[in-house]
């Protein structure tokens, strides 16, 4: 029978791609997740019966161990950005990597893979970044040889950062950023899935590695590139981090009165982590000792970013029809 690997978060952003490629190398793939029905869409990524979405809640002893048994390997990609009711950046990051570790170790597994982030640090401003390492801690503790991945921010189709800002490029001339002056080292979903893949087939040693794309850029300097490619002119106004300190508190303020039935767009953790550059270290491992090159943005962002174009997927046909001559 062929091998089972367990992987939490697994209809996420990253997760779903891990779990593309470990059903490509034949391997049974237990997706656990928080609403199975949302899910349904991995089952394809295998044969029929090769990939199953099942409930999970990582902040129970039972439901992990329950989706943990019989696995020969575990993944973790489950994080939050924002804290929405229980799930709290200490019970998400800290305790639930943690257990899952306990629990993977308990039942004999060793190969485990967790994803982290850039930044992590016990001593970080934000409770974002000190529980990814309260996270990373937990899971050493347990599972020694574990692989822990740390990439700076993450592009693909489905992701929350230049979806995002391309979608506001289209309500006004003018696009707000925080931390213009930023660094941030991009890094495409899929690299990443094959990093992971590298730790779960044992074609990696464990450890810390650090996972940055190939160009370092400013915040400022990513949303020209993508209003490049989304072919719209706007002003990019820096939000000075005092105004947006304040920002962020009026709109805590009236979330909780709300009840949380109003977000704002950014909150004070944001803040805190956007006043870091996100960039991996000089002298930490990346892709180059996991023997893989990573993609480019300028070579994905047409393919997902072409939407938000003022003509959509017409754009490019409207732009040679202006060469044709008559």
């Amino acid at each position: 029978m062929s091998q089972l690997v367990t992987i939490f978060g697994g209809s996420g952003f990253v997760g779903r791609y891990i779990a593309r490629r470990m059903a490509k190398e034949g391997w049974r793939v237990r997706v656990a997740v928080r609403n199975v029905n949302e899910a349904m869409f991995v089952r394809p990524y295998g044969v029929v019966g090769q990939v199953e979405p099942v409930f999970c809640n990582i902040r129970d002893d039972a439901s992990v161990a329950a989706v943990t048994e019989g696995a020969d390997a575990v993944v973790n990609c489950v994080g939050v950005l924002d804290e929405i009711g229980k799930n709290t950046f200490s019970a998400v990051q800290a305790e639930g990597a943690e257990r899952i570790a306990r629990i993977a170790a308990s039942m004999g597994i060793s190969r485990m893979v967790h994803v982290s982030a850039i930044g992590a640090d016990p001593q970080a401003s934000s409770q974002y970044s000190q529980t990814k390492a309260a996270g990373e801690a937990g899971v050493l503790q347990h599972v020694p040889d574990a692989m822990i991945l740390r990439p700076s921010i993450i592009f693909g189709p489905e992701d929350q950062f230049f979806n995002r800002f391309a979608g506001m490029a289209r309500l006004g001339p003018v696009l707000p950023v925080v931390g213009a002056d930023t660094k941030f080292q991009p890094v495409f979903v899929d690299d990443v899935a094959a990093a992971a893949v590298k730790g779960l087939l044992g074609q990696a040693a464990g450890g810390v590695y650090e996972l940055g794309g190939p160009d370092v850029h400013s915040f400022r300097e990513l949303m020209q590139l993508m209003l490049g490619v989304i072919r719209r002119r706007r002003l990019i106004m820096n939000i000075p981090f005092w105004i947006a300190r304040m920002m962020a508190f009026g709109f805590g303020v009236v979330r909780a009165l709300s009840l949380g039935l109003i977000k704002g767009p950014v909150t004070k953790d944001q803040v805190l982590n956007l006043a870091i550059n996100n960039v991996a270290s000089d002298d930490a491992k990346g892709f180059d000792a996991l023997g893989i090159t990573p993609m480019a943005m300028e070579a994905i962002l047409p393919d997902y970013l072409w939407r938000f174009r003022p003509s959509g997927q017409y754009d490019a046909i409207k732009e040679s029809a202006k060469n044709l001559k008559a």
